[in-house]
């Protein structure tokens, strides 16, 4: 018997489908070592990414401190930001305001106060709340004044903060003004009634659905909001009177919502001089080196917006926080 007819023996008195479990075990044993190999890439690049993270951490955590009011020893002038538009849930809100000006009046090295304006305006209520904690901080805090910059814009809620100020300074483009209330809306009654839309409007209580944009105005209605409106106004007038006193002219038009620029405010005794947040702090308070004191998004959403939120959710899941991480 030759070799080959040897051999072809052997492979006929194989077990049956023996060869087909060989290769199952085979292809079974090259999967499961492509897979050890995947998740040791995948640990190393986790590896790297962690430590760019941590390193970006390291690099980048003294400044935040510094720029939160953490600042070395020495007289300086402190600033607190009012950028936008006042209302409760934006960057401008009266808690972001005024917790940065008690930091910044509770600093022992802080000579002076800035406040930095350039604001549309917003809420009455929001813009209240901080000319009253102004006022009340003053007092507590007499040695230590207050000035209020005005940058682009320091209109409707902007000015109601501004007046409560020691002086107000601003560009001679500045934009100042604009005192005044208002409410607004829009009607759809007219487009309603030729596209064949009907209002079905269900309230308990007459005026319940006053102001409704689907509904016609009715004069009761209009002039209730009117009367409330002029309230609210002649609140808004009281404080720029108490605030301004003497130095606010006799002109019936200040109070009409009415803006004016920079030059022209100094006029009509809206504003004091001519002066940018350097000036005041180097000729005025005398304390050339500026402190920023405003409130700024906690540590993880400033996080995100240097490093991209992909990065920060990444970074949020492996430390298992859910944004509630926040240093003050």
């Amino acid at each position: 018997m030759t070799e080959k007819d040897d051999m072809e023996k052997q492979t006929d008195d194989r077990e049956p489908g023996k060869w087909e479990k060989d290769l199952i075990q085979k292809l079974a044993s090259a999967s499961l070592n492509e897979q050890r190999r995947a998740r040791r890439w995948g640990i190393f690049f986790k590896f790297l990414t962690f430590a760019y993270l941590v390193t970006l951490l390291v690099i980048w955590m003294p400044s935040t401190f510094l720029d939160t009011g953490l600042t070395p020893g020495g007289k300086h002038t402190a600033v607190v930001e009012v950028k936008g538009v006042i209302a409760d849930d934006k960057e401008a809100s009266a808690d972001n305001i005024i917790s940065s000006l008690r930091k910044a009046f509770e600093d022992t090295d802080t000579k002076g106060v800035i406040l930095r304006v350039n604001s549309p305006g917003g809420s009455a209520v929001q813009s209240r709340y901080v000319y009253d904690e102004i006022r009340r901080l003053r007092e507590k805090y007499p040695d230590t004044p207050l000035y209020a910059v005005v940058t682009d814009l320091c209109a409707s809620g902007g000015y109601y903060m501004a007046v409560a100020a020691d002086k107000i300074y601003v560009d001679k483009a500045s934009i100042v003004g604009s005192i005044g209330v208002l409410m607004n809306s829009f009607g759809f009654v007219d487009a309603m009634e030729k596209l064949g839309v009907e209002r079905r409007l269900i309230t308990a209580g007459g005026h319940k659905g006053i102001m409704d944009p689907f509904s016609p105005v009715d004069s009761f209605d209009e002039q209730h909001v009117r009367g409330m409106l002029g309230r609210i106004h002649q609140q808004f007038i009281e404080a720029v009177r108490e605030g301004r006193g003497d130095r606010l002219k006799e002109n019936e038009e200040i109070f009409s919502g009415l803006f004016w620029t920079g030059e022209e405010s100094i006029e009509l005794g809206l504003a004091d001089e001519l002066g940018s947040s350097s000036y005041v702090a180097r000729e005025v308070i005398e304390a050339e080196e500026i402190v920023d004191f405003t409130s700024e998004d906690d540590f993880m959403e400033r996080f995100a917006k240097r490093i991209g939120a992909g990065a920060a959710a990444s970074l949020s899941s492996f430390w298992g926080v859910n944004g509630n991480l926040q240093f003050r």
